[in-house]
C-alpha cells in the first residue's frame, strides 16, 4: 500500500509540475533561445570580453552588484541584530517599513532617488553632493531596493539562534562579541549568504534603475542589451551578451536555490527573547538604525511625495486626462489577470518542487532571464502575437509568479509533517488533507506571495514598454512618456503619476505587512 501511495504521489507531483514547466517553456525558454539563436554564429562567443566597451559593461555590472552586496551586509547585519534582540517602541512599524521599498515600482524608485540625491535634490540643498553623473547614484538606488532583503533575512536568522547555546557560551565567560562570533554568526551566515545571492541577482539583471540612474557612463550590460536591440538592431551582439548574462546569473541562482533548500528547517522553540535596550550605547544603536532607515529607505519616497505636492493644481489635472484614466484601467486589468494566473502557477510549482532541487531552481528562471530579453524574444518568436493581449498578460504573470512560488515553498519546508500524518491516519484523502490541513497553513504565505506578485505587476515597466500597443499604455509607460518630453510641466505630471503609482504600491505593502493572527502569536 505504501508503494502504491508513493507512486500516486509522484504521479500527482509530475502532473502539477507539468503546468508551470509548460508555461516556462513557451513564455520564457523558447523566446530566450530564439534571441540567443539570433546571435549564435554571427558573433564569437568571446566577443564581449574582447571588446573594450562591452567588457567594461560586463565588469561594471558585476562590480555594482558586488558593491551593493557588501554595502547591504555592512548596514543590514547590525540593523538586523538590533531589531532581533531589542524591543523598543516602534520596532514592529520599523520592521514593516523596511519592506516598503521592495514593493515600489523601479521607475518610481528611480524618480525618488533623483529627487533626493540628483540635481536640485534635498541632499544637495542641505550641502551634500549632487550624485548625478556618478556611480553612487545607481549604488544608492540599489541600496534603497535591497537593504530590506538582508535585514529581514538577518532578523529571521537571528530569531532562530538557540538561546540555550548563547546562554551556555556566556556562562563559560564569553563576551557578547565572542558569543556572537562563535555561536550566532555561524548560524546566520548561510541565511545572509542566501539573501546576498538574491541581492546580487536583482542588481546584476536589473533594468529600470540602471536605465534611469546609470546614464551613459554607468549603464549595465542589461541596458546595453536593450540599446543594441532597440536602437542599433545589433541582434547578434545582443544575443552573445545575453548568453553571458544568462550563464553568470544561472550560477548565482543555483547557489541561492541550494542554500534555500539547506535552510529548510522548522523554527527553533528556544529563540532568544527580546529585551529593552539598556544604556546610552544601546539606545544610540537604535537611533542609528532609525536614521539609516530614514536616509536609505524613506528619503526617496518622501521626496517623490513632496515633489508631487508642490507641483501645483495644473499638474494634478493630469489625473483627469483620458490617457491617465485609460492607463489606470489598463494597469488594474493587466495586474488582476496576471495575479490570478501567477497564483495558480506559483501554487502548482511550489507543491511540485518540494524536495526536488532542480525543479525548485527553475522558479528563479524569470529572475535570470531579464524582462528585456523576454520581451524581445517574444517579439522574435511570436511576431504575429507579439502585441496581443494574451502574450502581455502571460509576460506579466511570468515575472510575478516566482514570488508566489518562493513564498509557498519556504512555508511548505517548515510545515510539521505530523499534521498530515495525523490526518491520513484518520482516513482523510490526499485532496482532503490538502484542503483542510495544508492550504490553511499556507494561507499567510500565499497572501504574502500574492501581494508581492501584485506589486510586481502594478509596477512592471520593461515588458510594457516593448509589448503593449499605444492604447494599452500603463501607468509606468505613461510616466516614462512624460519624462521623455521636455518642460517642467511634463516633469510635474510624471511626479504626480509616480505618486499615484506609489499609492498603489502602498496598498500592496499593507496587504503584505498587515499583521495576521499567526504574526501576532509569533510576536
Amino acid at each position: 500500500m505504501q508503494a502504491v501511495a508513493r507512486r500516486t504521489g509522484v504521479f500527482a507531483r509530475w502532473w502539477l509540475a507539468a503546468v508551470p514547466l509548460a508555461f516556462l517553456a513557451v513564455v520564457l525558454v523558447a523566446p530566450a533561445l530564439r534571441l540567443l539563436a539570433e546571435g549564435w554564429g554571427a558573433e564569437s562567443l568571446w566577443a564581449p570580453w574582447q571588446d573594450d566597451y562591452l567588457r567594461g559593461r560586463l565588469l561594471w555590472s558585476l562590480a555594482q552588484a558586488a558593491m551593493t552586496c557588501v554595502a547591504t551586509l555592512l548596514l543590514g547585519l547590525p540593523m538586523a541584530w538590533v531589531l532581533a534582540r531589542w524591543e523598543f517602541p516602534g520596532r514592529a512599524l520599523l520592521l514593516r517599513g523596511l519592506m516598503l521599498p521592495f514593493v515600489v515600482p523601479t521607475l518610481v524608485a528611480a524618480m525618488g532617488v533623483l529627487a533626493f540625491a540628483g540635481p536640485n535634490g534635498w541632499l544637495s540643498r542641505w550641502g551634500g553632493p549632487d550624485l548625478q553623473g556618478t556611480p553612487w547614484l545607481l549604488l544608492y538606488g540599489n541600496l534603497f531596493f535591497n537593504l530590506c532583503v538582508v535585514v529581514r533575512a538577518g532578523v529571521d536568522a537571528l530569531s532562530s539562534v538557540s538561546a540555550a547555546r548563547v546562554a551556555a557560551a556566556r556562562s563559560l565567560g564569553a563576551t557578547p562579541w565572542r558569543a556572537f562570533w562563535r555561536v550566532e554568526w555561524p548560524a546566520v551566515a548561510p541565511w545572509l549568504a542566501s539573501a546576498l545571492c538574491l541581492v546580487f541577482l536583482y542588481c546584476f539583471s536589473g533594468f529600470g534603475l540602471a536605465l534611469v540612474l546609470g546614464g551613459q557612463n554607468y549603464a549595465t550590460a542589461e541596458v546595453e542589451i536593450y540599446t543594441l536591440v532597440a536602437h542599433e538592431l545589433q541582434l547578434g551582439q545582443a544575443g552573445v551578451l545575453s548568453l553571458w548574462m544568462l550563464a553568470l546569473t544561472a550560477i548565482v541562482a543555483w547557489g541561492y536555490a541550494f542554500m534555500e533548500r539547506r535552510l529548510a528547517t522548522p523554527a527553533r522553540a528556544d529563540a532568544i527573547l527580546r529585551r529593552c535596550p539598556q544604556g546610552w550605547v544601546a539606545w544610540g544603536a537604535v537611533v542609528a538604525v532609525v536614521l539609516i532607515w530614514m536616509l536609505i529607505c524613506a528619503a526617496p519616497l518622501v521626496s517623490i511625495a513632496r515633489g508631487a505636492m508642490n507641483s501645483g493644481a495644473m499638474a494634478w489635472a493630469v489625473l483627469t486626462d483620458e490617457d491617465t484614466l485609460s492607463a489606470l484601467s489598463n494597469t488594474a486589468q493587466f495586474s488582476a489577470l496576471a495575479l490570478a494566473l501567477a497564483t495558480g502557477l506559483g501554487l502548482a510549482h511550489a507543491l511540485a518542487a518540494q524536495r526536488v532541487l532542480w525543479l525548485r531552481t527553475l522558479v528563479f528562471l524569470p529572475f535570470i532571464v531579464s524582462p528585456v530579453m523576454v520581451a524581445f524574444g517574444l517579439l522574435l518568436l511570436y511576431p504575429q502575437w507579439s502585441s496581443s493581449f494574451g502574450v502581455l498578460v502571460a509576460a506579466y504573470a511570468l515575472l510575478a509568479y516566482p514570488f508566489v512560488a518562493k513564498s509557498l515553498a519556504a512555508r511548505l519546508d517548515s510545515l510539521p509533517a505530523h499534521y498530515l500524518e495525523a490526518a491520513r491516519s484518520l482516513g482523510a484523502s490526499p485532496w482532503r488533507c490538502f484542503w483542510r490541513v495544508t492550504l490553511p497553513l499556507l494561507a499567510p504565505a500565499l497572501r504574502r506571495g500574492m501581494a508581492f506578485a501584485a506589486a510586481t505587476a502594478v509596477g512592471e515597466f520593461a515588458v510594457s514598454l516593448f509589448l503593449s500597443r499605444p492604447e494599452w499604455a500603463t501607468l509606468t509607460t505613461l510616466i516614462y512618456q512624460h519624462l521623455g518630453k521636455p518642460g517642467a510641466d511634463n516633469l510635474a505630471a510624471a511626479q504626480v503619476l509616480a505618486c499615484v503609482l506609489m499609492g498603489l504600491a502602498l496598498l500592496a505593502f499593507v496587504l503584505i505587512e498587515w499583521p495576521t493572527g499567526e504574526d501576532e502569536a509569533r510576536a
